[in-house]
């Protein structure tokens, strides 16, 4: 066993795991420059429901209050990177353009159901005029990868285009009936981009067949085509398990897992996610190694998460309560892994 798990330096408001975990206790915008750029962020900050402490009175004063870190994340992003932002439909809703502005693309929109359980019989439909709600929402993203000031569908049909090619011939590049003009290469809405195998194969007939005067097509720098790495840097990672949906029904947190102020007291944190849905969601959109940010850590569930998954993390927590509890649980995860070692 480890003698020493941990560091801390509390008096730079930090709590560090030798397994590449840090927690901040700080507000977060200070700390986006120190950060390194994330493969994965989780957002799950307020829902202006002003449903639990430190939450926003009302979904108007969101988009205000989320531009500036949604700004910061754009910066620091690669393309590829994978946001997932937990809110309210509501609180989603008006965040969507703030996002789309700064280069998110919306992937999909996933349902978390607790299931009749949350409601628990304590409704008020009579007077709220409303069926109860038993439903949170976790949104995906992905970093808009630009090549020359285009998108990367613009790029690839561009390349093709600069080749003289007729567009049927890409097909023929890569094997397939209509897989090229009707998938990789169209302009609707179809578009995904090609996986690395085919791109190869695009990308060596052109630079074969295509006009003599116009190449390396598919290239960056005008010396040579991107390679197959340089191209999977461009595309965002994601593994899927099966029977996984965009539905998670999922209770929500009860038990030992729910942190509590004291045993059978108030829970601590009423927005605490499953660890279940925070491993789901980590696991498959990076790989061992990545980096994931947790901007608004509350009880840090999503650093306890890419720890389990042997992920780096970079987290914070504004609330000195809140990142306490948030290194305690830091601190029994680190001691658990250590007498496996």
């Amino acid at each position: 066993m480890r003698s020493s798990v941990v560091t801390s330096t509390f008096e730079d408001k930090m709590f560090k795991c030798e397994h590449g975990i840090v927690l901040f206790n700080d507000d977060v915008l200070n700390l986006y420059d120190r950060w390194e750029s994330p493969d994965v962020i989780v957002s799950d900050g307020p829902y202006g429901l002003n449903s639990f402490y430190g939450d926003l009175k009302t979904p108007d004063d969101l988009p205000e209050w989320y531009e500036p870190h949604i700004r910061a994340w754009s910066e620091k992003a690669k393309p590829g990177t994978t946001l997932w932002f937990w809110n309210s439909e509501i609180g989603w809703a008006l965040i969507h353009p703030i996002l789309a502005k700064y280069g998110w693309v919306y992937v999909r929109f996933y349902t978390w159901d607790k299931g009749i359980a949350h409601v628990a019989g304590n409704t008020n439909t009579k007077r709220l005029r409303e069926f109860p709600c038993v439903t949170e929402a976790c949104v995906q993203y992905v970093k808009e990868a630009r090549i020359k000031g285009k998108t990367l569908k613009e790029w690839l049909r561009g390349e093709w285009e600069r080749t003289g090619l007729p567009l049927y011939k890409a097909n023929m590049a890569v094997g397939m009936a209509n897989a090229a003009t009707r998938k990789w290469l169209t302009k609707d809405h179809l578009w995904y981009a090609p996986p690395l195998e085919q791109f190869e194969r695009l990308v060596e007939y052109a630079n074969t067949y295509g006009r003599p005067e116009g190449k390396p097509y598919f290239s960056v720098n005008g010396e040579r085509p991107m390679t197959r790495e340089e191209y999977a840097d461009l595309l965002p990672k994601f593994h899927c398990k099966a029977g996984v949906t965009n539905v998670w029904r999922e209770p929500a947190l009860h038990g030992q897992e729910r942190i509590k102020v004291k045993k059978g007291g108030k829970s601590i944190h009423l927005n605490q996610k499953p660890l279940k849905l925070m491993r789901l969601i980590i696991e498959a959109s990076s790989d061992p190694g990545d980096t994931v940010w947790e901007p608004f850590g509350g009880l840090c569930s999503a650093a306890i998460a890419a720890h389990q998954l042997g992920r780096r993390c970079y987290a914070a927590e504004i609330e000195n309560e809140f990142f306490e509890v948030a290194v305690k649980r830091l601190k029994s995860v680190c001691l658990q892994a250590s007498v496996y070692v």
